[in-house]
Protein backbone atom coordinates (compact mmCIF):
# COMPACT_ATOMS: atom_id res chain seq x y z
CA UNK A 1 0.00 0.00 0.00
CA UNK A 2 1.41 3.07 -0.95
CA UNK A 3 1.68 5.92 1.41
CA UNK A 4 -1.38 8.09 0.08
CA UNK A 5 -3.73 5.33 0.46
CA UNK A 6 -2.34 4.63 3.99
CA UNK A 7 -3.17 8.20 4.90
CA UNK A 8 -6.68 8.14 3.26
CA UNK A 9 -7.07 4.79 4.97
CA UNK A 10 -6.30 5.54 7.92
CA UNK A 11 -8.11 8.88 7.93
CA UNK A 12 -11.32 6.92 7.15
CA UNK A 13 -10.79 4.20 10.09
CA UNK A 14 -10.35 7.08 12.69
CA UNK A 15 -13.74 8.65 11.99
CA UNK A 16 -15.54 5.04 11.84
CA UNK A 17 -13.64 4.16 15.04
CA UNK A 18 -14.92 7.85 16.71
CA UNK A 19 -18.08 7.76 15.38
CA UNK A 20 -19.15 4.09 14.07
CA UNK A 21 -18.88 1.80 16.58
CA UNK A 22 -20.69 -1.02 16.55
CA UNK A 23 -21.88 -1.65 20.14
CA UNK A 24 -22.77 2.30 20.47
CA UNK A 25 -24.59 2.11 17.03
CA UNK A 26 -26.48 -1.28 18.35
CA UNK A 27 -27.89 0.99 21.18
CA UNK A 28 -29.09 3.93 18.71
CA UNK A 29 -32.65 2.50 17.83
CA UNK A 30 -33.37 6.10 16.29
CA UNK A 31 -29.86 6.85 14.28
CA UNK A 32 -28.56 9.99 15.95
CA UNK A 33 -25.46 8.74 14.85
CA UNK A 34 -25.83 8.79 11.06
CA UNK A 35 -25.40 12.80 11.02
CA UNK A 36 -22.33 13.35 12.89
CA UNK A 37 -20.76 10.53 10.94
CA UNK A 38 -21.70 11.65 7.80
CA UNK A 39 -20.70 15.24 8.06
CA UNK A 40 -17.34 13.49 9.30
CA UNK A 41 -17.24 11.83 6.36
CA UNK A 42 -18.09 14.90 3.49
CA UNK A 43 -15.45 16.94 5.55
CA UNK A 44 -12.88 15.00 5.22
CA UNK A 45 -14.06 14.10 1.01
CA UNK A 46 -14.28 10.73 1.50
CA UNK A 47 -17.55 10.54 -0.15
CA UNK A 48 -16.30 11.95 -3.16
CA UNK A 49 -13.36 10.30 -3.15
CA UNK A 50 -13.19 9.53 -6.95
CA UNK A 51 -14.31 12.88 -8.49
CA UNK A 52 -11.68 15.01 -9.52
CA UNK A 53 -11.30 18.59 -7.78
CA UNK A 54 -12.83 20.23 -11.30
CA UNK A 55 -16.01 18.39 -10.63
CA UNK A 56 -16.73 19.16 -6.78
CA UNK A 57 -14.84 16.00 -5.47
CA UNK A 58 -11.38 15.42 -3.35
CA UNK A 59 -9.38 13.93 -6.76
CA UNK A 60 -8.03 10.36 -4.70
CA UNK A 61 -7.12 7.76 -6.70
CA UNK A 62 -8.75 4.85 -7.27
CA UNK A 63 -6.88 2.71 -5.15
CA UNK A 64 -7.60 5.18 -2.08
CA UNK A 65 -11.23 4.97 -3.17
CA UNK A 66 -10.78 1.06 -2.98
CA UNK A 67 -8.68 1.57 0.98
CA UNK A 68 -11.75 3.79 2.00
CA UNK A 69 -14.36 0.68 0.88
CA UNK A 70 -12.29 -1.54 2.85
CA UNK A 71 -12.18 0.31 5.99
CA UNK A 72 -15.99 1.01 5.58
CA UNK A 73 -16.27 -2.79 5.47
CA UNK A 74 -14.73 -3.71 8.74
CA UNK A 75 -17.29 -1.12 10.67
CA UNK A 76 -20.16 -2.54 8.88
CA UNK A 77 -21.00 0.80 8.07
CA UNK A 78 -24.83 1.73 7.31
CA UNK A 79 -24.68 5.34 5.59
CA UNK A 80 -24.02 5.53 1.64
CA UNK A 81 -20.82 6.39 1.38
CA UNK A 82 -19.69 3.29 -1.37
CA UNK A 83 -23.03 3.89 -3.15
CA UNK A 84 -21.73 7.84 -3.34
CA UNK A 85 -18.59 7.34 -3.90
CA UNK A 86 -19.41 4.89 -7.32
CA UNK A 87 -21.87 7.68 -7.98
CA UNK A 88 -19.60 10.48 -8.44
CA UNK A 89 -17.18 8.12 -9.92
CA UNK A 90 -20.18 7.52 -12.62
CA UNK A 91 -21.21 10.64 -13.13
CA UNK A 92 -16.95 11.78 -13.27
CA UNK A 93 -17.05 9.31 -16.59
CA UNK A 94 -19.22 11.99 -18.22
CA UNK A 95 -17.66 14.92 -16.44
CA UNK A 96 -20.82 15.48 -14.53
CA UNK A 97 -19.97 17.70 -11.19
CA UNK A 98 -21.24 15.71 -8.25
CA UNK A 99 -23.86 17.55 -6.18
CA UNK A 100 -23.61 17.98 -2.31
CA UNK A 101 -24.97 15.03 -0.78
CA UNK A 102 -25.46 11.51 -0.68
CA UNK A 103 -26.40 9.82 -3.84
CA UNK A 104 -26.46 6.12 -5.42
CA UNK A 105 -26.48 4.26 -8.97
CA UNK A 106 -29.10 3.57 -10.85
CA UNK A 107 -29.65 0.71 -11.96
CA UNK A 108 -27.84 -1.73 -9.29
CA UNK A 109 -28.73 -4.63 -11.44
CA UNK A 110 -27.61 -6.05 -14.28
CA UNK A 111 -30.95 -7.15 -15.30
CA UNK A 112 -32.93 -3.86 -15.16
CA UNK A 113 -32.31 -1.09 -17.67
CA UNK A 114 -33.04 2.64 -17.78
CA UNK A 115 -34.15 3.98 -20.89
CA UNK A 116 -33.26 7.34 -22.39
CA UNK A 117 -36.48 8.45 -24.38
CA UNK A 118 -37.01 10.28 -27.91
CA UNK A 119 -37.04 13.81 -25.71
CA UNK A 120 -34.35 13.01 -23.48
CA UNK A 121 -36.62 11.89 -20.68
CA UNK A 122 -35.50 9.23 -18.47
CA UNK A 123 -37.82 6.11 -17.86
CA UNK A 124 -37.83 2.78 -16.28
CA UNK A 125 -37.35 0.53 -13.36
CA UNK A 126 -34.79 -0.37 -11.15
CA UNK A 127 -34.72 -2.87 -7.96
CA UNK A 128 -32.94 -3.15 -5.24
CA UNK A 129 -31.42 0.43 -5.44
CA UNK A 130 -29.00 0.87 -2.09
CA UNK A 131 -29.82 3.79 0.16
CA UNK A 132 -32.35 5.37 -2.64
CA UNK A 133 -34.85 6.87 -0.06
CA UNK A 134 -31.48 8.54 1.75
CA UNK A 135 -30.48 9.77 -1.81
CA UNK A 136 -30.56 13.45 -3.01
CA UNK A 137 -29.83 12.50 -6.09
CA UNK A 138 -29.20 9.54 -8.73
CA UNK A 139 -26.21 8.88 -11.02
CA UNK A 140 -27.73 7.25 -13.57
CA UNK A 141 -26.94 4.97 -16.39
CA UNK A 142 -29.32 4.97 -19.50
CA UNK A 143 -29.50 3.63 -22.74
CA UNK A 144 -31.66 5.21 -26.03
CA UNK A 145 -33.22 2.82 -28.83
CA UNK A 146 -29.88 3.12 -30.57
CA UNK A 147 -28.11 1.59 -28.05
CA UNK A 148 -25.84 4.78 -27.33
CA UNK A 149 -25.43 5.04 -23.62
CA UNK A 150 -25.53 7.75 -21.69
CA UNK A 151 -24.54 8.74 -17.84
CA UNK A 152 -27.23 11.45 -16.49
CA UNK A 153 -27.34 13.47 -12.63
CA UNK A 154 -31.15 13.06 -11.94
CA UNK A 155 -32.96 14.89 -8.89
CA UNK A 156 -34.15 11.66 -6.54
CA UNK A 157 -37.64 14.05 -5.71
CA UNK A 158 -38.58 13.76 -9.12
CA UNK A 159 -39.06 9.83 -9.15
CA UNK A 160 -41.07 7.32 -7.58
CA UNK A 161 -39.36 5.13 -4.42
CA UNK A 162 -40.55 2.08 -3.48
CA UNK A 163 -39.10 1.28 0.36
CA UNK A 164 -37.52 -1.82 0.79
CA UNK A 165 -34.95 -3.47 3.05
CA UNK A 166 -31.97 -5.66 2.91
CA UNK A 167 -31.39 -8.38 5.28
CA UNK A 168 -28.96 -5.69 7.02
CA UNK A 169 -31.95 -3.88 7.74
CA UNK A 170 -30.25 -1.04 5.11
CA UNK A 171 -32.36 0.21 2.68
CA UNK A 172 -32.79 -1.29 -0.57
CA UNK A 173 -35.45 0.34 -2.54
CA UNK A 174 -37.12 0.21 -5.39
CA UNK A 175 -36.61 3.34 -8.23
CA UNK A 176 -39.01 4.47 -10.84
CA UNK A 177 -38.60 6.89 -13.32
CA UNK A 178 -41.65 7.84 -15.44
CA UNK A 179 -40.05 10.39 -18.21
CA UNK A 180 -37.91 12.16 -15.65
CA UNK A 181 -35.79 14.99 -16.64
CA UNK A 182 -32.24 15.05 -15.72
CA UNK A 183 -30.80 17.65 -14.30
CA UNK A 184 -27.76 17.07 -16.31
CA UNK A 185 -27.03 13.98 -19.01
CA UNK A 186 -24.16 13.40 -21.24
CA UNK A 187 -23.03 10.82 -23.36
CA UNK A 188 -20.74 8.00 -21.84
CA UNK A 189 -17.35 7.68 -22.80
CA UNK A 190 -16.52 5.46 -25.73
CA UNK A 191 -16.88 1.51 -24.86
CA UNK A 192 -18.76 1.98 -21.52
CA UNK A 193 -21.50 0.37 -20.26
CA UNK A 194 -23.53 -1.39 -17.94
CA UNK A 195 -21.50 -3.86 -17.84
CA UNK A 196 -18.37 -1.97 -16.56
CA UNK A 197 -20.66 -0.24 -13.75
CA UNK A 198 -21.98 -3.80 -12.16
CA UNK A 199 -18.21 -5.00 -12.00
CA UNK A 200 -17.13 -1.65 -10.09
CA UNK A 201 -19.89 -2.14 -8.03
CA UNK A 202 -19.40 -5.75 -7.64
CA UNK A 203 -15.58 -4.60 -6.32
CA UNK A 204 -16.75 -2.17 -3.93
CA UNK A 205 -18.91 -5.25 -2.26
CA UNK A 206 -16.16 -7.65 -2.80
CA UNK A 207 -14.09 -5.32 -0.68
CA UNK A 208 -16.64 -4.41 1.96
CA UNK A 209 -17.55 -8.27 2.50
CA UNK A 210 -14.01 -8.95 2.79
CA UNK A 211 -13.44 -6.46 5.57
CA UNK A 212 -16.68 -7.52 7.66
CA UNK A 213 -15.12 -10.83 7.27
CA UNK A 214 -12.29 -9.67 9.15
CA UNK A 215 -14.71 -8.06 11.70
CA UNK A 216 -16.31 -11.67 12.03
CA UNK A 217 -12.70 -13.28 12.51
CA UNK A 218 -11.50 -10.44 15.22
CA UNK A 219 -14.78 -10.49 17.21
CA UNK A 220 -14.97 -14.83 17.39
CA UNK A 221 -11.41 -15.25 18.05
CA UNK A 222 -12.14 -12.78 21.21
CA UNK A 223 -15.36 -14.49 22.10
CA UNK A 224 -13.56 -17.56 21.93
CA UNK A 225 -11.02 -16.38 24.26
CA UNK A 226 -13.35 -15.09 26.87
CA UNK A 227 -16.53 -17.77 26.88
CA UNK A 228 -15.53 -20.77 29.41
CA UNK A 229 -17.56 -23.79 29.35
CA UNK A 230 -16.97 -27.06 31.42
CA UNK A 231 -13.97 -25.34 33.45
CA UNK A 232 -12.29 -23.79 30.25
CA UNK A 233 -11.76 -21.49 27.45
CA UNK A 234 -13.61 -22.70 24.52
CA UNK A 235 -11.01 -21.68 22.30
CA UNK A 236 -8.80 -24.61 23.56
CA UNK A 237 -11.36 -27.31 22.18
CA UNK A 238 -10.53 -28.60 19.09
CA UNK A 239 -13.63 -28.36 17.50
CA UNK A 240 -13.57 -24.23 17.86
CA UNK A 241 -9.85 -24.23 16.70
CA UNK A 242 -11.21 -25.74 13.45
CA UNK A 243 -13.95 -23.77 12.81
CA UNK A 244 -11.49 -20.72 13.83
CA UNK A 245 -9.32 -21.96 11.24
CA UNK A 246 -11.60 -22.23 8.25
CA UNK A 247 -13.24 -18.99 9.49
CA UNK A 248 -9.47 -17.41 8.88
CA UNK A 249 -9.54 -19.42 5.85
CA UNK A 250 -12.51 -17.46 3.75
CA UNK A 251 -11.41 -14.12 5.58
CA UNK A 252 -8.26 -14.44 4.17
CA UNK A 253 -9.53 -16.31 0.30
CA UNK A 254 -12.08 -13.45 0.40
CA UNK A 255 -9.15 -10.53 0.93
CA UNK A 256 -7.38 -11.77 -1.54
CA UNK A 257 -9.90 -12.02 -4.21
CA UNK A 258 -11.29 -8.47 -3.48
CA UNK A 259 -8.04 -6.80 -3.42
CA UNK A 260 -6.70 -8.63 -6.48
CA UNK A 261 -9.67 -7.43 -8.48
CA UNK A 262 -9.24 -3.83 -7.01
CA UNK A 263 -5.48 -4.22 -8.29
CA UNK A 264 -6.69 -5.09 -11.45
CA UNK A 265 -9.03 -2.25 -11.87
CA UNK A 266 -6.33 0.02 -10.83
CA UNK A 267 -3.99 -0.98 -13.20
CA UNK A 268 -5.87 -1.90 -16.35
CA UNK A 269 -6.25 0.67 -19.33
CA UNK A 270 -9.50 -0.29 -19.84
CA UNK A 271 -12.04 -3.30 -18.73
CA UNK A 272 -11.04 -6.36 -20.70
CA UNK A 273 -11.14 -9.74 -20.29
CA UNK A 274 -8.71 -9.99 -17.46
CA UNK A 275 -10.45 -7.08 -15.34
CA UNK A 276 -13.86 -9.50 -16.02
CA UNK A 277 -12.02 -12.24 -14.82
CA UNK A 278 -11.29 -10.77 -11.13
CA UNK A 279 -14.14 -8.41 -10.35
CA UNK A 280 -16.84 -11.24 -11.19
CA UNK A 281 -14.56 -14.03 -9.79
CA UNK A 282 -13.61 -11.96 -6.38
CA UNK A 283 -17.99 -11.41 -6.37
CA UNK A 284 -18.39 -14.93 -6.73
CA UNK A 285 -15.84 -15.93 -3.78
CA UNK A 286 -16.45 -13.61 -1.67
CA UNK A 287 -20.29 -14.15 -1.88
CA UNK A 288 -19.28 -17.82 -1.12
CA UNK A 289 -17.40 -16.60 2.34
CA UNK A 290 -19.83 -14.67 3.40
CA UNK A 291 -22.56 -17.46 3.59
CA UNK A 292 -19.68 -19.82 5.29
CA UNK A 293 -18.08 -17.36 7.35
CA UNK A 294 -21.00 -15.96 8.84
CA UNK A 295 -22.48 -19.30 9.41
CA UNK A 296 -19.15 -20.35 11.54
CA UNK A 297 -18.96 -17.64 13.24
CA UNK A 298 -22.41 -17.39 14.94
CA UNK A 299 -21.58 -21.20 15.58
CA UNK A 300 -18.59 -20.23 17.78
CA UNK A 301 -20.67 -17.73 19.03
CA UNK A 302 -23.70 -19.87 19.48
CA UNK A 303 -27.53 -18.48 20.95
CA UNK A 304 -25.47 -14.99 22.18
CA UNK A 305 -24.52 -14.36 18.29
CA UNK A 306 -27.99 -14.05 17.15
CA UNK A 307 -29.97 -11.78 19.52
CA UNK A 308 -30.28 -8.15 18.15
CA UNK A 309 -28.14 -6.89 21.53
CA UNK A 310 -25.03 -8.60 19.66
CA UNK A 311 -23.00 -7.03 17.25
CA UNK A 312 -22.41 -10.17 15.31
CA UNK A 313 -25.41 -9.70 13.22
CA UNK A 314 -24.55 -6.05 11.79
CA UNK A 315 -21.47 -8.29 10.06
CA UNK A 316 -22.81 -11.35 8.89
CA UNK A 317 -26.16 -9.85 7.80
CA UNK A 318 -25.06 -6.99 6.01
CA UNK A 319 -22.03 -9.14 4.49
CA UNK A 320 -25.23 -11.49 3.18
CA UNK A 321 -26.65 -8.61 2.10
CA UNK A 322 -23.69 -7.79 -0.59
CA UNK A 323 -23.54 -10.69 -2.17
CA UNK A 324 -26.81 -9.61 -4.46
CA UNK A 325 -25.88 -6.43 -4.96
CA UNK A 326 -24.65 -5.27 -8.30
CA UNK A 327 -25.34 -8.99 -9.59
CA UNK A 328 -25.46 -12.59 -7.26
CA UNK A 329 -22.86 -14.59 -7.83
CA UNK A 330 -24.72 -17.32 -9.50
CA UNK A 331 -25.80 -14.63 -12.40
CA UNK A 332 -21.87 -13.84 -12.62
CA UNK A 333 -20.69 -17.77 -12.43
CA UNK A 334 -22.93 -17.84 -15.74
CA UNK A 335 -21.73 -14.50 -17.51
CA UNK A 336 -18.14 -16.09 -16.52
CA UNK A 337 -19.20 -19.60 -17.92
CA UNK A 338 -20.04 -17.74 -21.06
CA UNK A 339 -16.86 -15.92 -21.34
CA UNK A 340 -15.04 -19.31 -20.72
CA UNK A 341 -17.11 -21.00 -23.60
CA UNK A 342 -16.52 -18.15 -25.75
CA UNK A 343 -12.80 -17.81 -25.25
CA UNK A 344 -12.61 -21.76 -26.30
CA UNK A 345 -11.04 -24.53 -24.19
CA UNK A 346 -6.95 -23.21 -25.28
CA UNK A 347 -7.93 -19.61 -24.10
CA UNK A 348 -9.02 -21.17 -20.46
CA UNK A 349 -5.40 -21.53 -19.35
CA UNK A 350 -3.47 -18.74 -20.66
CA UNK A 351 -6.64 -16.43 -19.18
CA UNK A 352 -5.98 -17.57 -15.58
CA UNK A 353 -1.99 -17.71 -15.56
CA UNK A 354 -2.05 -13.90 -16.64
CA UNK A 355 -3.11 -13.22 -13.56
Amino acid sequence: MAESENIVAETAEKIFADLADAQTINRDSKGAWKTPLWQALTEAGLPLSWVDEDCGGSGASLAEGFSVLSAAGRFAVAVPLAETMLAGWLLAQAKISSPDGEMTVVPASPKDRITVNADGSLSGRARGVPFAKAAKHFAVLASDAKGSVSIALVDAGKCRIETGLNLGGDQSDTVTLDKVQPLTIKPAPKGFDQTRLMLMGGVARSLQIAGALESMLEISVRYSNERVAFEKKISKFQAVQHNLARLAGESAAALAAATSAADAIVNATSFNDEVFLEAVAAKIRCAEAAEKGGGIAHQVHGAIGFTNEHILHRYSLRALAWRDDFGSESFWAVELGKLVCNRGADELWPLVASR
